[in-house]
């Protein structure tokens, strides 16, 4: 937050995708502080597999993005997150998204449910059903396919559509604001793993378009296209 209150530069990777001071200071902190808690647990993280830094991982491991959303934090939305889950068996059973600017924490632990921390206190969430008046669709603010979505939402009811920046989208939808959050578009392991965690917590699932449970530690850390729902989305 002190980097988001300055004129901050942004800088292009090897990917063309941005980054700031804010990226690697944040990636920095939770690093050092997650091998101080579990230093025998390797960590995978953005910044550090973007200059070709992975360690090798076994079936567990921490899943990091110290700054999810960096277009979002560029354009100054207040939409973007840090997110921290962790592996184990191909699956993420702890997550953790805050959101700096909003104030609103995330959390959820696999059969422990899931809560939110903001300014009106701690409470637990959980995914909603979809209300008779139709699906409430959530997507990428910066990202996506438009005419995918449109294809794959042909035929549901949808009375809302809502746009969100970085693990937001996963967020809404454990909390039950929302319903579904398709995705037609590249997107890395630790872009998502700690809003699944959350997700799953709460209720809900993040699955493959072929049905498949979303898995993690896949080579690459790459994901395939996916579709992130509620109850009876």
């Amino acid at each position: 937050m002190r980097v988001y209150a300055t004129d901050f530069a942004v800088r292009g990777k090897a990917d063309t995708s941005p980054v700031t001071e804010a990226d690697e200071k944040a990636e920095a902190l939770i690093l050092a502080e997650l091998r101080v808690l579990t230093p025998q647990i390797p960590i995978v993280s953005e910044e550090a597999a973007s200059a070709g830094h992975t360690p090798d991982i076994g079936a567990r491991f921490w899943l990091v993005d110290p700054l999810d959303g960096t277009k979002e934090f560029i354009s100054r939305n207040g939409e973007f997150t840090v997110n921290i889950a962790l592996i184990e068996e191909q699956r993420p059973t702890l997550g953790v998204v805050y959101a700096p600017a909003l104030d609103r924490l995330f959390c959820g632990v696999e059969g422990g449910g899931a809560r939110v921390e903001e300014a009106s206190g701690s409470r637990r969430i959980a995914c909603r059903r979809v209300p008779s008046s139709g699906l409430t669709v959530v997507s990428s603010r910066s990202h996506g396919d438009a005419a995918a979505l449109d294809q794959f939402l042909s035929g549901r009811r949808v009375a809302a559509s809502v746009n969100a920046g970085s693990s937001l989208k996963f967020c809404l939808i454990a909390a039950g604001e929302a319903d579904l959050y398709p995705r037609f578009g590249r997107t890395m392991e630790w872009d998502i793993a700690a809003g699944d965690a959350v997700l799953r917590a709460a209720g809900g699932r993040v699955i493959e378009l072929d049905g498949r449970e979303m898995r993690y530690g896949k080579p690459g850390f790459a994901n395939p296209h996916f579709i992130a729902e509620g109850l009876g989305s």
